[in-house]
């Protein structure tokens, strides 16, 4: 789910949304470093909805 996440942020890269690009990859960033909600390949226990809601509370302004 991560790599997806990353792949939408180059995707608005690549269409000009460098600002949007710039607070998917903080949100992501903050969410790993955070380290309460990882993926079983990044060594967690969370599903894909976990990583996703805590991405998106981030992209939004808050901290999950």
């Amino acid at each position: 789910m991560v790599a997806l996440i990353l792949s939408a942020a180059l995707m608005l890269r690549h269409l000009g949304e460098g600002d949007a690009a710039d607070r998917v990859v903080r949100a992501v960033v903050g969410v790993l470093k955070e380290g309460r909600v990882r993926t079983r390949d990044l060594g967690g226990t969370a599903g894909t909805r976990a990583i996703r809601d805590a991405v998106l509370a981030r992209v939004r302004g808050g901290a999950s």
